[in-house]
C-alpha cells in the first residue's frame, strides 16, 4: 500500500558515543550469578533474575544503562536457576521453570514480573517440569515452551512435549512434540514465523546424534529439517543466532570441555539445511553468542585451561569470517549472559571465571560492557508531534487518513505505521504490539517514495480495548522502540 504521508518531523539519530571494540568495566551486581537470566525491558533497563551463587537465588536486580549501575528489585516467589525469561507484548516478563538445586526436579511453576511495580506474581503451572529449556515469543504473541530436563547444563531427561502460554488469557495449551530431545535446548524464531529447534547435543541422549526440527505455529506440528546428524563429530551446539538475512549461525563446543572447538555452521531456512562457514579463530567451549545491531555476532567467553583465555570474536555474515574482538575485563568469564542494549552495546553479567593461579573458578560480580565498532540506530516509531511521543504517525490503510480520536482505528482493520531503524534488505519482520496485544504484520520495509523512512502495515488485534490513547511499540532484532499512542474505538 503506498502511503500519502501526513506532515511530521523525522528526528535525526546520532551515533552512539563509543570506544570501538572495547570492553568497559561497570558496577558490580548485588551478587555473582550463574544460570541466571537477563532480559532487556521496554524502558531500556535489564532484569537479571535468579540463578545460583552459594545457593539457588530468588533475588532479582535491574541494570540501569543511564547510571551503569545495578539496584535490587522484587524477588521471585521461588528460587530458580536454568529457567527462561521472555519479554511479553505487554512489557511484562514471563519467568518459567528452572530448578532449585543441582539434583532437584525441574519446576512446573511460572511467574510474571511487572516492571511498573517491580514485583513478581504467580502464573499458571506448566504441564511438565522444565529446566534448561527454551521459551520463544511467537508472532501470534504466545510463548512456545520446548524441552527441558534436569537442572544441569547439558544432561537430564528430555521433555519432548511442547506447550504454548497465552499471555492474553494467561492460559497454557499443549502443542506438538519434538522429533528429538535432550535436557538443554536451542530455539530460534525464523523470518517466516516457524521455529528452528535443536537439542544442545543435536539429538537423543543415548548417542547425541539426530537433527534439528521445525515447529509450525499454524499446525502445531514439529517436523525434521536438514542436517540430520549435527552432532556426528561429538560436539554440542552452544550458540544459535539469527542473522539479518534470515539464516542462523551455530557454533559448537566439546561435551566435556576437554578441548576447544572452532566449528561453526549456517542454517539456511530456504534450503532447510546446514552448511559449514568460516571457523572461529580460537577453540571454545561454553561460549555465549549475541546478535549485534550491525548484523554481526559477538562470540564471547570460554572455559579455559588456567592460562588460555581467548578474546571474544565477531562473525561477519557477508564474508563468513570470524575476527578477534577486544579482550574482556574478566578474561576467563564463561556461562555469563550477554544482553544487547538499546544503544547497541552489550551487557556482560555473571557467569563463572577461571583463575590463572591457582587454577580454579572465580565468581565475578563485576559486570562489563562491550561497545561495538559500529552501531545501527534503534527502531523508532514516529509521532505526529515530531518528538516520538504521543499520537503516532499512523494512517488508516484503506482511506490514507490519519488515525485520531475523531477518526479512530477499529479491531481487524489494516494500519500503516511509520518509523525508522529497520535494516535495509533485512528479511526479519518486527514484532509490533498494540495495547499489549501482538498485531499481525502485513508488510514492513521502506515507505514507497520516502528514502530513509520505514513503513509497517499491521492488522489491529481483536479483543483490543477501546481508548483514545492505546500504547503502540515494536521490537526489532531484540531492541524495543519508543512508545506512541493510537486511538481505538
Amino acid at each position: 500500500m503506498k502511503a500519502r504521508l501526513v506532515l511530521f518531523v523525522l528526528l535525526p539519530i546520532g551515533a552512539v558515543a563509543q570506544s570501538p571494540g572495547a570492553f568497559i568495566q561497570i558496577g558490580n551486581m548485588s551478587t555473582w550469578r550463574v544460570f541466571h537470566t537477563a532480559t532487556l525491558l521496554n524502558d531500556g533497563r535489564v532484569l537479571i533474575a535468579g540463578g545460583r551463587a552459594d545457593t539457588t537465588l530468588s533475588s532479582a536486580e535491574l541494570y540501569d544503562p543511564a547510571k551503569r549501575s545495578f539496584t535490587p528489585t522484587g524477588s521471585m516467589g521461588t528460587p530458580r536457576s536454568s529457567h527462561t525469561a521472555t519479554l511479553l507484548p505487554n512489557g511484562k516478563v514471563l519467568i518459567a521453570g528452572g530448578g532449585t538445586g543441582p539434583s532437584s526436579a525441574p519446576l512446573t511453576s511460572m511467574e510474571v514480573y511487572d516492571p511498573s511495580t517491580g514485583t513478581f506474581s504467580p502464573a499458571r503451572n506448566m504441564t511438565t517440569g522444565r529446566a534448561s529449556h527454551t521459551a520463544t515469543l511467537l508472532n501470534n504473541g504466545k510463548v512456545l515452551l520446548i524441552g527441558g530436563g534436569a537442572d544441569m547444563i547439558v544432561q537430564g531427561f528430555a521433555a519432548v512435549a511442547a506447550e504454548q502460554f497465552n499471555p492474553d488469557t494467561e492460559s497454557l495449551t499443549p502443542t506438538g512434540s519434538t522429533t528429538n530431545g535432550e535436557g538443554h535446548q536451542w530455539a530460534t524464531l525464523l523470518a517466516n514465523g516457524t521455529v528452528l529447534h535443536a537439542p544442545i547435543g543435536g539429538g537423543s541422549n543415548s548417542n547425541d546424534e539426530g537433527g534439528a526440527d521445525l515447529y509450525d505455529p499454524t499446525s502445531g506440528v514439529f517436523r525434521p529439517t536438514g542436517g540430520a546428524s549435527l552432532a556426528t563429530s561429538g560436539l554440542y551446539i552452544l550458540t544459535q543466532n539469527l542473522l539479518a538475512n534470515g539464516k542462523v549461525l551455530v557454533t559448537s563446543g566439546a561435551p566435556e570441555c576437554d578441548y576447544g572447538s572452532t566449528d561453526a555452521l549456517i542454517y539456511d531456512p530456504v534450503k532447510e539445511a546446514f552448511s559449514t562457514t568460516g571457523s572461529m579463530v580460537r577453540g571454545r567451549c561454553l561460549q555465549t553468542g549475541t546478535s549485534l545491531s550491525d548484523g554481526t555476532v559477538l562470540i564471547s567467553g570460554t572455559w579455559g585451561y588456567c592460562t588460555d583465555f581467548p578474546p571474544p570474536e565477531l562473525y561477519e555474515p557477508t564474508s563468513g569470517r570470524f575476527n578477534q574482538a577486544g579482550a574482556m575485563i574478566v578474561a576467563g568469564r564463561y556461562l555469563h549472559t550477554a544482553t544487547l542494549l538499546k544503544d547497541g552495546s552489550v551487557l556482560m553479567a555473571g557467569g563463572l571465571g577461571v583463575n590463572s593461579s591457582p587454577c580454579g573458578n572465580s565468581y565475578p560480580a563485576l559486570a562489563e560492557l562491550y561497545v561495538p565498532h559500529s552501531v545501527a540506530p534503534p527502531p523508532v516509531l514516529l509521532s505526529l508531534s515530531g518528538d516520538t511521543q504521543g499520537p503516532g504517525a499512523i494512517l488508516h490503510a484503506a482511506s490514507q487518513q490519519v488515525v485520531s480520536p475523531d477518526n479512530p482505528a477499529v479491531a481487524g482493520e489494516a494500519l500503516e505505521i511509520f518509523g525508522t531503524g529497520l535494516i535495509d534488505g533485512a528479511v526479519i519482520p518486527p514484532q509490533l504490539a498494540i495495547g499489549g496485544l501482538m498485531a499481525e504484520v502485513l508488510y514492513f520495509g521502506n515507505a514507497p517514495g520516502y528514502p530513509g523512512l520505514n513503513q509497517i502495515n499491521v492488522r489491529v488485534p481483536s479483543g483490543i480495548a477501546s481508548a483514545p490513547a492505546v500504547p503502540v511499540r515494536l521490537n526489532y532484532l531484540n531492541r524495543p522502540s519508543n512508545e506512541v499512542t493510537l486511538a481505538v474505538r
